[in-house]
């Protein structure tokens, strides 16, 4: 089937799993039984081998009622439909604080040391947080600025604008104010409780001299994923890799953020899987910039298509986990933000 018609059996598909959770809460209430979580089932559009597209139903490992829902929902579509079971889904900061762990900065195949001028996949964060990636650079108001998560550069609701950003970050060694490369200038507001769009944040570089570099070149223009595209990036942790897009459009992709804002739900993502036997990205990988790959003699050049945030580490046809990634075009309009060219 076409996009439209796969879009509008995703809207009829929603209200249908609404309807089987809620009968599931009112079946658990009857017997006295604690209610089954809603959080775990996520719909989306899958691209199909013949160039359609189909279903995209993912839940999540060990969540009774999220399995049921997808048994019940592929039942409904049948063969168009695309289901995958995942792992919990995490945002992906490297998760060890403190001074440099020789260990966790050993294993990583992305670059974890002091780099001047500044380039895309460096070790980056909050002076509070641990380290993620710096994906991109951005002009906000004219000015030079940083892009990588909320998580990464804010780090949780307590952190402001001002704070002092650091590369590489503190897990990786960076101290605060030798290392400090510039402060954090805005964010889109994560929130318990809401649905969001995008985990980004910007952060006001003080040196405006950067290496624009990526792998694949400059890259100065975005695109919109359809499905099926290979992908890349460069990150922190894994350095570059290559994925394969599996589902768009896919939405309530719960979270787990911890402490401070727990579970949260966003819309409209993109999925994407490694492509070999490695995984696409791993924790510390937070903020790499996902682009397009322009393939030999084609018409398609290196364009930016995400903003890598989150995934499991189940899950994925490698076995070795999903990745989620933000629109780049949704995460730019929200910042006020143009890729600096």
């Amino acid at each position: 089937m076409d996009q439209a018609a796969a879009r509008a059996i995703k809207r009829q598909l929603t209200g249908y799993v609404s309807e089987l959770l809620a009968a599931r809460v009112e079946a658990s209430a009857a017997r006295g039984t604690d209610a089954p979580s809603a959080a775990g089932v996520s719909l989306g559009l899958a691209p199909l081998p013949d160039g359609g597209f189909g279903v995209a139903v993912r839940y999540r490992l060990g969540v009774p009622a999220a399995r049921m829902v997808a048994r019940r929902v592929t039942e409904q579509v049948g063969p168009t439909v695309d289901v995958r079971r995942t792992g919990r889904i995490s945002p992906l900061a490297q998760r060890v604080a403190g001074p440099r762990p020789p260990v966790v900065t050993a294993r990583a195949a992305g670059e974890t040391g002091r780099v001047r001028p500044l380039r895309p996949g460096v070790s980056i964060a909050n002076v509070a947080v641990t380290a993620g990636t710096l994906g991109a650079f951005v002009r906000v108001d004219g000015l030079v600025h940083a892009l990588s998560n909320y998580h990464v550069l804010v780090g949780s609701p307590a952190g402001t604008v001002g704070d002092a950003v650091l590369q590489p970050g503190p897990a990786d060694g960076g101290r605060d104010p030798r290392d400090r490369v510039g402060a954090l200038a805005a964010f889109a507001p994560l929130e318990a409780g809401r649905t969001a769009l995008v985990d980004a944040a910007v952060a006001r570089l003080a040196d405006p001299v950067v290496d624009l570099d990526y792998p694949a070149g400059p890259i100065t223009t975005t695109a919109v994923v359809l499905g099926a595209e290979e992908v890349e990036k460069i990150g922190r942790t894994t350095g570059v890799t290559r994925g394969r897009v599996t589902a768009i459009e896919l939405d309530d992709v719960v979270v787990g953020y911890g402490d401070g804002l727990g579970e949260l739900r966003f819309d409209d993502q993109i999925e994407v899987e490694g492509i070999g036997a490695g995984a696409f990205s791993r924790g510390g990988d937070s903020g790499s910039l996902v682009y397009r790959v322009g393939e030999a003699g084609g018409t398609g050049g290196a364009a930016a298509v995400g903003l890598l945030f989150a995934g499991s580490e189940t899950g994925g046809e490698n076995g070795t986990g999903l990745t989620y990634v933000n629109p780049i075009r949704t995460v730019l309009d929200l910042l006020g933000a143009e890729l600096v060219g």
